[in-house]
């Protein structure tokens, strides 16, 4: 194999695929980026067995061939190559190493075969259909927050990704994520071809990479979909990645279907409140107590190891005064995703799980449940 390429288009194809790959591997190939050139581009392929990400990049191709060569170590070195570089990769007949050169670089690298690299992408996937890219990384950012990490409910570790009917009647593709304390439900426009998709739990490290991907939010994103893979294409770039064999809880059942009192609020200003006074939180005791009462809200943080924090806030709020309280850190995260200038907390008792909207916004919806204070 000889191959030369721009340097800009190896580190942008490199920065996409080596992300996969575990710095510490048992399978020593599974250290490496497959480099095979043919038809005039330099295909990048790297995996862990769970994930799969593959790049197309235009290159001069003097002499056809594949290898294999550490994923980390090959970025390392293009990434600190002076912009404007042609980068030239030469495998020898042996294939036991690879020479790159550039300028006056040189670096001789181990390899290993082509054949010893595993494939994640046999098999046929019965369902596709294309959208919007800046619709759906918006799906996962306004999710993934709330994906559990707790690996003995491993069916909580993705995003649950399925075609249901909305609140309004129409179809939606829909996205939820919840670890038992907090959940999120986020709506787009089912696109056409969804409607017969099976309901799938896409894993936690493939909904980063694909979100990561996915930087012009006008490209389009193509998804198929088998019993246990599912592939998203956005220009050169394809993911693959094994879903979760599991089943994902109702979780309509947590959604509050009645509530009493709605609380309003400035969303900015009760994002840098709660931030304020968890200050003096602990990790352990992350418990800031919300006071609703007439026409404001005061939240208060008591830590007995390092002292007491008060502020109030102007809201609106007519119902009965109630005391209740949350993790500040939950409140932060979900605070972070609204895009209104108003926070909706719609609320029962202090034991009951509370609803949060993004204004008026009624493809958002996220449920907190709340602490003891």
């Amino acid at each position: 194999m000889r191959v030369t390429l721009e340097r800009a288009a190896l580190v942008k194809g490199l920065t996409h695929v080596h992300r996969v790959v575990e710095r510490r591997n048992t399978i020593p190939i599974l250290s490496n980026v497959l480099l095979k050139a043919e038809n005039g581009e330099l295909r990048l392929r790297a995996t862990d067995l769970d994930l799969e990400v593959t790049e197309s990049v235009a290159a001069q191709v003097e002499q056809p061939g594949a290898t294999t060569v550490p994923a980390h170590t090959l970025y390392d070195i293009v990434r600190k190559l002076p912009d404007g570089a042609q980068v030239s990769l030469t495998s020898g007949d042996d294939a036991t190493s690879v020479q790159l050169e550039a300028g006056r670089a040189r670096f001789t690298l181990q390899a290993l075969p082509e054949a010893d690299f595993p494939d994640l992408t046999a098999g046929d996937m019965d369902n596709r259909f294309s959208l919007e890219a800046g619709a759906f990384k918006r799906l996962i950012a306004k999710t993934q927050f709330a994906i559990s990490t707790e690996e003995t409910r491993y069916y909580l570790n993705g995003i649950f990704l399925h075609c249901t009917d909305g609140d309004d009647g129409d179809k939606v593709l829909r996205a939820v994520a919840t670890d038992g304390h907090r959940l999120a439900r986020v709506d787009i426009t089912a696109p056409d071809g969804a409607d017969g998709m099976p309901g799938v739990i896409v894993p936690r490290k493939a909904v980063a990479e694909i979100d990561r991907l996915i930087e012009a939010s006008d490209a389009e994103l193509t998804i198929e979909l088998s019993d246990n893979k599912i592939r998203f294409t956005i220009g050169s770039v394809i993911l693959t990645s094994k879903l979760i064999d599991g089943t994902f809880p109702d979780y309509s059942r947590v959604i509050p279907s009645s509530h009493d009192k709605v609380l309003n609020v400035d969303t900015r200003s009760f994002e840098k409140a709660v931030d304020l006074v968890s200050t003096v939180s602990t990790e352990r005791g992350r418990a800031v107590k919300l006071s609703l009462g007439d026409g404001q809200v005061v939240l208060t943080v008591n830590n007995p190891d390092s002292g007491t924090a008060t502020e109030e806030i102007a809201a609106n709020y007519d119902g009965d005064s109630i005391d209740i309280g949350f993790n500040a850190r939950y409140l932060l995260d979900i605070a972070n995703q609204l895009e209104a200038s108003d926070a909706r907390f719609e609320l029962s008792d202090p034991g009951s799980p509370t609803v949060v909207r993004d204004g008026d916004d009624a493809s958002a919806l996220y449920v907190l449940m709340p602490m003891r204070v």
